[in-house]
């Protein structure tokens, strides 16, 4: 990991497509730096002429959006700016960027902008009112995130199965305390090995091989790692096997929910990267099958061909990697501007709108990296030195840590994620122990097997709400919803095991466990550090998980399920009260937008919860006239306003107060 050195800055400006953007905040458009101060006159700012923001509060307000108050005009000169000094300079693209920079600035009324033919304007309308509606590349990157997910569902599914016959081939098949700690330190190996090892590679291999590179990369060690656990004979090399999975998996996991972040548009972010958990969920169901139909097989062959056949999602990703475009926000960080239009076209369906949203995600990075400062010191010490990637991670941490100590780990067949999150891997631990919760309910191995799937279909089809109303209600309002219902389950579960099917947990499980991955990684993190604040993500899910796997048996085995889901559930009532304190909402941002999101006090966003609370109890239960909380950005936001305001009047008065 280096050191004061963001990816931001990695590249020289003679790159391909080098126009490489200042940070400077006094330069009018087209303003060139001096060649002295900062070793490039190449080096060109697009920003607002306006003084250098100073403070919190003015920061938090130009983060929120640097374009506002500037004419059209300005607008789209500083658009067609843009594309000359970043090579794009045919009159088709000049055309593109300054229509794009207008509407950038907030303009939907797309009536009055002149220049837009027909076609455009129906494209821009409907990504208002048919939002699903997109190019078939962006699905296809969905599709491939779908597949990377898969890899480490197929492994953790089809180990449901395997254990039951490989726990004996292997000797430690007894409910002695060596062998249940032994047999959960098999099962966990890859989880140990991205918390301590494998994520930590996320970001040298981002810098290095860019989204695309990292999957594939990551994808033919998960292939080859599978292959050999097909061909052990020891526990010990079963367990060296699946620590080598760790390091396909890690960065992979932690790579998938940021590619599928940074290519998807603010409406449907929440709802695309889940789409990738929900399909894994459904792929992840075909090695139970597997492990059903070959249960009359010679016990020394079904498990090798199960724990092999989790190579097949990698082998097909290594395959079709590399036919969808690459992340632009990854390309703008290397200051290859040109290939980054590229991609972004493959990714909407007109030019204006790729060139609308390349201008602002330009804009809002200079914007980010002018009032943050970033790149001046340790970027791992940015994570708690600067405010927003303070905030980013207290956010990110607590639903990544919620997100295994929920309690539906332990029961159901993986919502396998990338940890969208916003995020990660959520219930991995179910993949392994489900069938055995079944066994202690007194099903036979071959009903327990039975209602693993079936488990794992409810698990699938009532995640489905959560994928519609994501981008509508929010993920934050979600997760606290199904958390208050997932400790109601799982303390009736408890309490009546046995009798109460498993299944009803994932009512209200599976839109939280859905929900926590988008909410909470790839979004929270500015671009300079993302990968470094994924890593940091999945090793928390990493390491939990591990340690949710290694001591399940030995905790089922001392509290029984009603203790071992009573634990659960007090845990689910202490997650809410950490969503609603500690998590804001993300909803219908840009990534880059969010930067306004959570550069606030955290103080704020505690008493904004405690707010909220009051503001449900007395609004909705109790049905009376309670004014709704002000979001803490939206307030920051006006206070700055109002400040600003306040002082060009002293100033206007001669007032030399401030």
């Amino acid at each position: 990991m280096s050191s004061g050195d963001p990816e931001t800055r990695d590249s020289p400006s003679t790159e391909k497509g080098g126009y490489r953007p200042s940070t400077s905040s006094t330069a009018d458009i087209g303003h060139r730096d001096d060649a002295s101060a900062h070793g490039s006159s190449s080096q060109t700012s697009i920003t607002r002429n306006r003084k250098p923001a100073t403070g919190g509060l003015a920061a938090s307000k130009k983060l929120a959006n640097p374009l506002s108050g500037l004419s059209r005009e300005r607008l789209g000169a500083m658009g067609e700016d843009y594309a000359r000094l970043a090579g794009l300079t045919s009159e088709d693209d000049l055309r593109a960027f300054r229509l794009g920079a207008m509407i950038s600035g907030g303009n939907t009324d797309y009536n009055s902008i002149p220049g837009l033919t027909d076609r455009e304007r129906e494209v821009l309308e409907r990504e208002t009112t048919h939002k699903w509606s997109q190019p078939r590349m962006l699905y296809w990157v969905i599709i491939i995130s779908s597949l990377c997910a898969a890899v480490q569902g197929m492994d953790e599914t089809v180990v449901n199965g395997a254990q039951s016959f490989y726990k004996h081939a292997f000797g430690i098949g007894t409910n002695s305390e060596r062998d249940t700690w032994l047999l959960g330190l098999t099962n966990s190996a890859p989880h140990l090995c991205c918390a301590f090892i494998g994520c930590w590679l996320t970001d040298p291999l981002n810098k290095k091989f860019g989204r695309r590179g990292t999957i594939f990369i990551t994808c033919s060690m998960s292939a080859l790692a599978c292959f050999w656990q097909a061909f052990t004979n020891t526990w010990w090399h079963m367990f060296l096997a699946r620590f080598a999975l760790g390091f396909g998996i890690g960065p992979k996991s932690a790579t998938t929910p940021i590619f599928a972040a940074e290519c998807s548009p603010p409406r449907l972010r929440g709802a695309l990267v889940m789409l990738s958990d929900l399909d894994t969920n459904l792929l992840g169901l075909s090695p139970t099958r597997v492990a059903m139909a070959e249960h009359g097989i010679e016990p020394g062959l079904n498990w090798r061909l199960m724990m092999g056949s989790a190579m097949l999602p990698a082998i097909v990703v290594c395959c079709l990697a590399y036919i969808c475009p690459e992340s632009p926000r990854w390309y703008l960080s290397k200051n290859r501007h040109k290939d980054a239009f590229d991609s972004v076209r493959q990714l909407r369906y007109e030019k204006v709108q790729a060139a609308r949203d390349l201008f602002y995600m330009h804009t809002l990075l200079d914007a980010e990296k002018e009032v943050m400062s970033v790149g001046k010191a340790n970027r791992l010490k940015e994570m708690f030195t600067i405010r927003r990637n303070r905030n980013a991670m207290i956010a990110s941490e607590t639903v990544m840590f919620l997100q295994q100590f929920c309690g539906i780990s332990v029961i159901g067949p993986p919502l396998p994620a990338p940890p969208r999150p916003f995020p990660t891997e959520t219930n991995h631990l179910s993949a392994y122990y489900s069938s055995g919760v079944f066994l202690e309910a007194n099903f036979s191995e071959v009903s327990a097997l039975s209602a693993s799937l079936g488990f794992g279909i409810i698990n699938w089809l009532f995640a489905l709400p959560a994928f519609y109303t994501i981008d509508t209600y929010g993920r934050r309002n979600l997760l606290l919803a199904t958390f208050s219902l997932m400790s109601l389950f799982l303390f009736s579960l408890a309490s009546l095991f046995g009798f109460l099917s498993p299944p009803m947990l994932t009512l209200p499980a599976s839109p939280s466990a859905s929900t926590s991955s988008p909410l909470s990684t790839p979004p929270a993190y500015p671009l300079y550090i993302r990968p470094i604040g994924m890593s940091l993500a999945t090793v928390t899910t990493w390491f939990f998980n591990f340690i949710l796997a290694a001591t399940w048996p030995s905790l089922l085995s001392a509290l029984k399920p009603q203790g071992a889901f009573s634990w659960y559930a007090a845990w689910n009532n202490l997650g809410f009260f950490m969503v609603l304190f500690l998590v804001p909402e993300t909803k219908d941002k840009t990534l880059e937008e969010l930067d306004a999101v959570f550069d606030v006090p955290l103080r704020s966003t505690i008493k904004h919860g405690a707010k909220q609370a009051v503001y449900f109890w007395g609004h909705v239960v109790m049905r009376g006239d309670v004014r709704k909380p002000e979001l803490p950005h939206v307030k920051l936001a006006r206070e700055v306003g109002e400040g600003i305001a306040e002082k060009e009047r002293r100033e206007a008065r001669g007032d030399d107060r401030v």
